[in-house]
């Protein structure tokens, strides 16, 4: 199945730099979002990120909890990605066995978009066994 929703950063708690080395710091931030659309509910993401002169790349855990097209329950999301001179990457992808509720069994990838507005979209494709 596919869903697709869009999703609005609620807070991120930036916390002291881990490590300055020249031309880099490595860094850890909490992010909150909010879902709307085949996913509704909320994402809590930990995250680790490298910033450069020119872009940064990240790794994060996202637990999200709410309703996936009416099945409620929970999952994590890996993500890793880069940013820098005008592209970007992102891997999204569901740590297998984290699925609880009606979740339970949730395998699949994610992907976002940004759009010129600003508005966050998140499409998920997925399978529940």
């Amino acid at each position: 199945m596919q869903a697709n929703a869009t999703f609005t950063v609620d807070g991120i708690d930036h916390g002291e730099p881990v490590a300055n080395h020249p031309g880099i710091e490595l860094s850890r931030a909490r992010v909150n979002k909010t879902f709307a659309g085949d996913l509704e509910g909320t994402g809590t993401v930990a995250m680790m990120t490298a910033f450069g002169e020119d872009g940064r790349g990240y790794v994060a855990i996202e637990w999200i909890e709410g309703s996936l097209h009416g099945k409620s329950g929970g999952f994590a999301l890996l993500h890793c990605g880069t940013q820098g001179a005008g592209e970007q990457w992102a891997v999204w992808r569901v740590v297998p066995g984290s699925g609880t509720g009606d979740l339970a069994g949730i395998d699949g990838d994610g992907w976002i978009e940004v759009d010129a507005d600003g508005t966050h979209r998140f499409r998920l494709d997925y399978e529940v066994s």
